[in-house]
């Protein structure tokens, strides 16, 4: 026969209930206010404007905030694994509040008057750049995989989420700058803006250091019966073994071991053996390179053409550059949030995987209807497209949706698709340190992809050390990238091939 539990042998319920709502808040609000790094399309006219730097400069500091997520992101994830997403949260108080605050003291005492940019400022300008983007990453650790452990079996869907608020950040961050801190004359006040960003993040990042806390699974809360005897345990199992065979006959799921041994003692060195990885990098490298050369530079981009539809006077005290890069900047970021939040449920429904679930958790695995590979070779068709309209199609500002929406999608999908993929192949015992090495792959991708968009435009722009204007500025740029991309494409259906029922 059964028995009732204890009262209260549940582990406080109501308790863990707080908790995890706790925790559900402060990764929406640090996903939600990390990407600051994102806005650096707003900043560059005026630091073009005022500290007279050329575009090699401006890449150069946009670059240092790219690619200075990737460096530390095998560190952030072994911290998540050892500590939790608390201890990233707490570090990225420390780096956005440093890094932001540096960079406004740096732009607020420079003269007004300059007419050659300073060395010695721009890096110093690249290196606090570079100390947000560190906090970037560690910001989005904390709260991808607060979510994804406080949800296993939910884990597209947790990660999706997450993901898809944090594209959404630079659209409510831009907001807020053009709304609060932009004037008819002067354009963005870029000072104040950066000082009120430190403040901002790092209040939001101290909290969730308090809150962020993975929680053991359901099952281990639930407390055995108790007085139960030997007969009465020998009944229970009989109940257990005949329900569990009606439910597997009923809906024909299939239950898998909570835990991987092989998996759990694969060292780094084991991961970076395997040929897929690799490819799968290659993969990433390009992806995740080419969107953000784009993501860093669509300000230029926008300046570089001829408007049609934005008048050329300031609208509502906002100079029409400015509307004209920040929708841009929002539309690149509405399309990568839509994107996380469409691809995590539907790569739940249409490719349920079964990840090495912590101890104590059950996972069960559906019908699969399709590989998870398949996401990143629709990315890879996406990019080709994209680019090879610019190509050909691009003469005006109003044809650049197309560009922010073929970047903003890509870039999404992918970061949604890679935890599942990565904790499906080589397990959840070390996703953040895997993860971690695998988004290294930007760290080369984005300066590559970048650096050609700069000295593409160097090369055409003017004498006198002008911006650069007209579409020879990056038509070259945007037809390497489809090349390359086709060939990403390529390497996609190798892996598809290769983890063919796996993924």
């Amino acid at each position: 026969m059964l028995f009732p539990t204890k009262p209260g042998s549940n582990g406080k319920p109501y308790l863990r209930r707080v908790r995890l709502a706790l925790a559900c808040v402060s990764i929406v609000a640090n996903v939600i206010c990390a990407g600051g790094i994102f806005c650096f399309p707003l900043l560059s006219p005026a630091l073009a404007t005022h500290l007279n730097l050329t575009q090699p400069e401006l890449t150069t500091i946009a670059l240092a905030g790219m690619v200075g997520q990737y460096p530390l992101s095998a560190l952030a994830g072994k911290v998540i694994d050892c500590y939790g997403p608390w201890a990233c949260s707490l570090a990225s108080a420390g780096l956005f509040s440093t890094g932001f605050g540096l960079f406004a003291r740096e732009i607020a005492q420079s003269r007004e008057d300059v007419i050659r940019s300073s060395d010695s400022s721009c890096n110093r300008l690249a290196f606090y750049f570079f100390i947000c983007s560190v906090g970037t990453v560690f910001s989005y650790f904390s709260s991808v995989f607060a979510a994804s452990k406080n949800f296993p079996h939910y884990m597209g869907l947790a990660t999706g989420t997450s993901s898809a608020l944090f594209g959404l950040s630079p659209t409510f961050l831009s907001i807020l700058a053009t709304r609060y801190f932009s004037h008819p004359d002067t354009g963005l006040d870029v000072p104040h803006f950066l000082r009120f960003l430190a403040l901002l993040c790092g209040c939001v990042h101290i909290v969730g250091a308090f809150t962020m806390h993975v929680l053991p699974p359901v099952e281990e809360n639930i407390s055995q019966p108790f007085d139960v005897d030997a007969e009465d345990q020998a009944e229970l199992e009989d109940e257990r073994t005949s329900l569990l065979s009606k439910t597997h006959s009923a809906t024909s799921v299939e239950v898998v071991p909570a835990t991987d041994e092989d998996l759990r003692s694969q060292t780094a060195l084991d991961v970076l053996k395997d040929s897929n990885f690799w490819v799968l990098a290659f993969v990433v490298f390009v992806i995740l390179g080419s969107c953000e050369m784009i993501m860093s530079n669509i300000g230029t981009i926008v300046l570089s053409l001829p408007p049609r539809y934005f008048p050329t006077a300031a609208v509502d005290g906002i100079p029409s550059g400015d509307i004209a890069t920040s929708t841009q900047v929002r539309t690149i970021s509405i399309s990568n949030t839509i994107s996380r939040l469409v691809v995590g449920p539907l790569a739940d429904i249409v490719s349920p995987v079964t990840s090495h679930l912590q101890p104590g958790s059950r996972g069960v695995r559906r019908k699969h209807l399709i590989s998870r590979i398949a996401f990143l070779t629709f990315s890879c068709f996406i990019l080709i497209c994209t680019y090879l309209w610019m190509v050909v199609g691009v003469r005006s500002q109003a044809a650049l949706w197309v560009l922010s929406i073929g970047a903003g999608i890509p870039y999404g999908c992918i970061f949604t698709v890679l935890p599942s993929l990565v904790s499906s192949i080589w397990g959840i015992h070390n996703l953040g340190r895997n993860y971690g090495i695998l988004i290294n792959a930007p760290f080369f991708g984005t300066p590559t992809f970048s650096y050609l968009y700069a000295f593409v435009a160097a090369a055409h722009a003017p004498a006198d050390g002008g911006m650069c204007t007209g579409v020879q500025c990056w038509r070259a740029t945007f037809g390497v990238s489809a090349g390359v991309a086709a060939l990403a494409l390529v390497a996609t259906l190798r892996l598809w091939k290769a983890w063919r029922g796996k993924v």
